[in-house]
């Protein structure tokens, strides 16, 4: 039988393209069902899911105001996102950018501080100032986690889950007791004006911050696909063994995918304090920055591990984070079923990338274990 067109199309399409279809529809049929059950619960629980949904995603992505909201909330989560999905890529299960991020709003804040101490830094200078250190703490930060991994054999699960609660507690108490604001205790020293990212819309949240984080997502998948570090990170982790067999030490990309992950996580966090009206400041208990290191491997794991993808899967979320304030004022959904209603989606949309990141676990493991018998 001749091979029909449609056939004949198919197998001309590059596998790169094919793969990103597929991954985008599992998305959409994840995404409609986290949907469904979204409306199924509000509809039992006696509010009018259609009017909710309306408000949410309407005023997330069609309104001009909300629109630039949902673009802030999506450029810190997108940069943590690249954590998670650069360790994936490396084999790993980096759970560290809450604590990275942490530091690296602190970064930011002691250069306010110093600022405000001493009269420097109140000019865009300061912008690069508060980058480099609270990249460079978030580095350092991840680093550690880095070398229990390859000295020590430490699981990175466990040594970042415990260094991301000593970076809140050692930030915290910086908050209280070292770069406090006087006029205000709920928050540390703001950003002084002249050092503060410009924002892209008047009048709104959103600030350069995101074109930081686009960059830098941009700038991780060449990293990844065109460079010879790239190349050997992502051969670690498909096959460790067989990458050292070639002449790659799984050791050095594992190192550079903690590294990578870092500067991600430290930008997002000093964009926080750099770009975030109206505190620039870390808030009382980190509440404005507590959980957008958890956020970015819903993210990943919904973006497909994958640069391009996280930009796309950032702007999502972060349309589910804007768009929750509408569906109280509109619909009259009050904020816990809001949060049920966005974990429901949440959960839906990152099924497909933990059922792929399972099955590739499992495979290693029997590859593993062939050899090791």
């Amino acid at each position: 039988m001749a091979e029909t067109s449609q056939g004949r199309a198919a197998r001309q399409l590059p596998e790169w393209l094919i793969e990103g279809l597929l991954r985008l529809g599992e998305s959409a049929v994840a995404l409609v069902v986290g949907l469904v059950i979204g409306a199924a619960i509000m509809y039992v629980s006696g509010y009018n899911a259609w009017l909710a949904y309306k408000s949410l995603f309407g005023n997330s992505f069609l309104d001009s105001y909300g629109f630039t909201i949902t673009l802030s909330y999506a450029a810190p989560i997108m940069l943590t996102g690249i954590t998670f999905a650069v360790g994936v890529r490396a084999g790993l299960f980096n759970i560290g950018a809450e604590g990275q991020l942490y530091m690296g709003a602190l970064g930011a804040v002691i250069t306010a501080w110093m600022a405000t101490k001493a009269g420097i830094l109140n000019s865009p200078l300061g912008i690069l100032v508060a980058y480099v250190v609270g990249v460079s703490l978030a580095v350092a930060w991840a680093y550690i986690a880095a070398v229990l991994k390859v000295k020590r054999g430490v699981h990175e699960v466990v040594s970042t889950i415990m260094l991301n609660w000593i970076a809140f507690w050692i930030v915290e108490y910086f908050r209280v007791y070292l770069v406090y604001n006087p006029r205000d205790p709920s928050k540390t020293i703001s950003m002084p004006p002249h050092a503060r990212l410009p924002l892209l819309v008047p009048d709104t949240e959103l600030s350069a911050a995101l074109i930081v984080a686009i960059v830098f997502t941009l700038y991780t998948y060449y990293l990844l696909w065109y460079t010879v570090s790239g190349y050997e990170l992502r051969a670690s982790g498909l096959n460790p063994l067989a990458a050292r067999y070639a002449g790659i030490k799984p050791e050095k990309a594992m190192t550079l995918s903690f590294i990578v992950g870092g500067v991600a996580a430290g930008l997002a966090g000093a964009g926080e304090i750099l770009g975030r009206p109206p505190d620039y400041a870390i808030t009382t208990g980190l509440s404005n920055l507590y959980g957008l290191g958890f956020d970015g491997i819903t993210v990943a794991l919904i973006g497909a591990n994958h640069p391009i993808g996280i930009v796309f899967s950032a702007i999502l979320v972060g349309a589910l984070k804007a768009g929750s304030r509408y569906m109280q004022i509109i619909a009259g959904v009050p904020l816990e079923m809001v949060r049920v209603v966005e974990g429901v989606i949440i959960v839906a949309l990152a099924v497909p990338g933990t059922l792929r990141m399972l099955r590739e676990y499992l495979r290693r493991r029997r590859e593993l274990a062939r050899v090791t018998q």
